[in-house]
């Protein structure tokens, strides 16, 4: 039992504060659009914009944080000699400084800090000013008598003090801008020390591609210098700008074709690249294409830290958060395995300091890498992409990379995350004929069958009897086996016809009466993989990867993908299917690169990776009312190119235990608006406590191998009726409040909120082990100034609050049981007195 307290219980209180944090509004801000357009119009346009005057110091690169007038509370100091005034900064290092008006002279006395016990050190100094070094010194060492250095600055309004590590390394490369002091034309003297830090000091923007490639052994940042270079951009809508940048080589007329959209509302941009052959020839071998291979950077003083997850395992620690931190040197690898791209790993990363940050996605339906890597300031190179590449191009070929995704953020990381989730819903999930896919409850009956060779007779009665008993169910969901595979069950796939034996009238029949309750129909297909007797491989074996034996379907076979395409468009037109479900139960990355020749590497799994999409878009052109739900051994390809298609109803396979539901909601909700789980069992449903723990945007409910015997009815019913009292918060932001854990004696909590309804809820689980009775959980979005009333769904108790205090003190809840779960449901009412 739950109740709402005003003021915290006494006995077992646990406050949790760990992701407390003030409110912010999530609308994306005039500055980190600006961000957005600033990067967008450097990297594919070629423009590198101004920066806004402002007076004061720009830390654009520095080992550390740049001090004024003192080192750790003490005086500058080179060699003997103290000073009081100046700038305490670190190799490699550049600080532009912006006046406020034009200057005449420069002058400062410097070299390296002697402060504390360090050894060696070697520095250069120089100062720019009118776009040219007007000042350099020679090597400076430790220990040596400060350098006097003197510029004339000739009227600039700007420059810019840089310190490099004169060639070999940074170690203890303090150095010191002591006594600097700028001359005004007007003869005002301006100490540099008491300039304001400015904010914006990420890494200085470059026309430089964001990516990189070998060809012919040679790297294109140096070859590419001397290739034509051809840009167009123009409107897509109103909310996308697209930007397209070609690079032709004279020699061999390969041309890299960069197609960028800028999203206008969202500090939004993605990229993809294509190579192709224009000349008669072969070309050279190209190689290690890695679509994003770039510097991210912030003002901040101080380390970055890569937030990334585990990829599906069918474990319950799937999808578990990490937060490592970036300091000087660190370095970080990722990849998937198998081929399916979030096996094991996931290629969605956020990268963040105190105050911003940046999202970067990589977007490839094979086999990726990406590499994070901290160099010797507080830059981080991002680097990754298919993980195998190096081949030719035959005359004429042409092939694609990996899609790569940047969003900017200021603010904290969960501000970006949110940021993040409403680009997905504006401009990524399925719309079937222009509209929204929306949250939907899903029948599923396949558990129940041996090798769920499921039968008409059965489905029928197993869909009449939940209606009988008020179970409102948006689809029916038509499981594996329904095709011919007896001897083997539903592993034999390749034979794509009903199996009449067991659905004499087709599946239209149970899908004409799912039709008449006002629900929908999904049913499961899985194309690339065959099995050795069925139709595919006994009829077409030069269309699969093994043959006769059974293998891999060539997607990237035209006349393969041409078949299976009017092949199953008919069966979902025959039959009735509202919703096509493909599974992909196999690792195809040894089949990919067992096909491929040595000058040939990655080019079977790139024809693969766009035959799979070529065949999804060409079915929902087909079929624009239909959406489509993507499964691989649970959540194993949801790479955000295949999102924009489909919807995850499988987030995992692993649907074992409450406690691991709730750690799957929570990390994958930061990333994902829409998911699915799918395959709750009545057997294991045995309470509330456990269905509550599965409830996201996509609900799937039915019996296993038990059948109904047993069934909790007025239970199922009443949380089925909690469910749809809370779905339509699914797409708001997301806001975990407690720490992610799968122990046994904590408790978990997260928010969704939908700040243009005024409304949230908060799902509230107590595991079975916690000795706490009672939490304050934090609040995040809320107006400070708006009165919530916050209702109870166990008691239907409410109480109202004041956002200040929903925010600050937090809600406080009370759970007597053990596991227990609690779901509470807040609505703006009007602004506190």
């Amino acid at each position: 039992m739950l109740t709402l307290m005003r003021r915290p219980y006494c006995l077992g209180l646990i406050a949790i504060a760990l992701l407390a944090a003030p409110a912010l509004a999530l609308e994306p801000t005039a500055e980190e659009l600006a961000r957005s357009r600033a990067w967008a119009q450097a990297k594919f346009a070629g423009a590198i914009p101004a920066r806004p005057s402002a007076v004061g110091l720009l830390v654009q690169r520095n080992y550390g944080p740049v001090q004024l007038n003192s080192r750790d509370g003490k005086p500058l100091k080179i060699g003997d000699v103290q000073f009081s005034h100046g700038l305490f900064c670190h190799a490699n290092s550049r600080i532009r400084l912006g006046l406020p008006g034009p200057a005449e002279t420069f002058s400062a006395q410097v070299g390296i800090d002697t402060n504390g016990t360090w050894y060696g050190g070697t520095v250069v100094f120089s100062v720019i000013a009118g776009g040219k070094v007007v000042c350099k010194t020679d090597m400076c060492s430790r220990g040596e008598a400060p350098r006097h250095l003197q510029a004339d600055l000739g009227g600039a309004s700007e420059l810019t003090l840089v310190v490099s590590d004169a060639g070999d390394n940074i170690n203890s490369d303090q150095a010191d801008w002591a006594d600097a002091i700028v001359t005004l034309a007007d003869g005002k003297e301006i100490w540099i020390g008491d300039l304001p830090l400015l904010p914006g000091g990420d890494v200085e923007l470059t026309a430089d591609p964001p990516f990189s490639f070998q060809y012919a052994g040679q790297a294109f940042s140096e070859i590419g210098r001397t290739w034509k270079v051809s840009r167009t951009s123009r409107p897509l809508d109103a909310a996308r700008t697209e930007h397209v940048v070609t690079w032709t080589d004279p020699a061999t007329r390969l041309s890299v074709r960069c197609i960028a959209i800028e999203y206008t509302d969202f500090p939004t941009i993605e990229w993809t690249l294509h190579f192709k052959n224009n000349g008669t020839t072969d070309t050279p071998i190209i190689e290690s294409i890695q679509p994003v291979d770039t510097l991210f950077g912030s003002q901040a003083q101080a380390d970055g830290t890569l937030r990334y997850h585990t990829g599906d395992m069918c474990t319950a620690d799937s999808y578990a958060p990490h937060a490592d931190p970036m300091p000087a040197g660190s370095e970080k690898k990722i990849a998937n395995v198998g081929g399916r791209p979030t096996q094991n790993a996931f290629p969605y990363f956020n990268l963040g300091w105190p105050d911003d940050g940046v999202i970067v996605v990589l977007s490839w339906a094979g086999q990726w890498a990406a590499q994070f890597t901290r160099n010797d300031t507080m830059e981080i190179r991002v680097c990754g992409g298919q993980e195998l590449t190096h081949f030719t191009l035959h005359p004429g070929e042409e092939v694609r990379s990996p899609m790569v995704v940047v969003q900017f953020y200021k603010g904290d990381w969960l501000r970006g995350q949110n940021i993040w989730r409403q680009w997905m819903v504006e401009h990524n999930l399925p719309r079937p004929n222009g509209k929204l896919v929306q949250p939907m409850a899903s029948l599923c009956t396949g558990n129940y069958y041996p090798g769920l060779m499921s039968n008409a007779t059965q489905e029928l009665l197993f869909l009449r009897t939940h209606v009988e008993q008020g179970i409102r169910f948006d689809a029916w969901w038509q499981d594996a086996g329904w095709y011919p595979c007896d001897g083997v069950t539903w592993p034999k796939t390749g034979t794509w016809e009903v199996d009449t034996g067991r659905f004499p009238n087709g599946l239209r029949e149970v899908g004409d009466y799912v039709h008449s309750q006002g629900a929908k129909s999904i049913v499961w297909f899985e194309p690339e993989r065959v099995h050795a007797g069925t139709w595919l491989a006994e009829h077409h074996p030069e269309w699969v990867h093994g043959g006769k034996d059974g293998g891999l379907l060539k997607l990237g076979d035209p006349a393969c993908r041409q078949w299976l395409t009017d092949h199953i468009d008919r069966l979902l037109t025959e039959q009735g299917i509202d919703i096509y479900r493909q599974d992909f139960n196999i690792d195809p990355l040894a089949y990919w690169r067992a096909a491929d020749t040595e000058d040939r590497q990655g080019i079977t799994e790139i024809r693969h990776v766009e035959g799979y999409f070529a065949y999804w878009d060409e079915l929902l052109r087909r079929h624009p009312g239909m959406f489509i739900d993507s499964c691989a051994s649970g959540g194993r390809r949801n790479d955000l190119e295949t999102l924009r298609r489909a919807v995850p109803l499988l987030r995992s396979d692993w649907y074992n235990a409450p406690d691991g539901q709730q750690c799957h909601t929570y990390a994958l909700s930061l990333w994902f608006p829409y998911q699915g789980t799918a395959g709750y069992l009545y057997r294991f449903m045995n309470g509330q406590y456990w269905i509550r723990s599965a409830m996201v945007a996509e609900f799937t409910f039915g019996p296993d191998a038990a059948g109904l015997d047993g069934v909790d009815w007025s239970m199922l019913k009443t949380t089925m009726n909690e469910w749809r009292q809370i779905n339509d918060c699914f797409y708001g932001d997301f806001y975990p409040i407690t720490p992610y854990s799968l122990t046994a004696d904590v408790w978990m909590a997260w928010q969704y909120d939908q700040p243009a309804m005024g409304k949230g809820v908060v799902q509230v689980f107590r595991r079975g082990e916690s000795i706490y009775e009672s939490a304050r959980l934090p609040l995040r979005g809320l107006d400070p100034e708006a009165t919530y009333v916050v209702s109870d769904l166990d008691t239907k108790a409410s109480t109202q609050m004041r956002g200040r205090d929903l925010t600050e003190e937090g809600l406080p809840v009370m759970l007597r049981s053990r596991p227990g779960s609690a779901i509470l449901l807040y609505q703006r009412s009007q602004p506190h007195e």
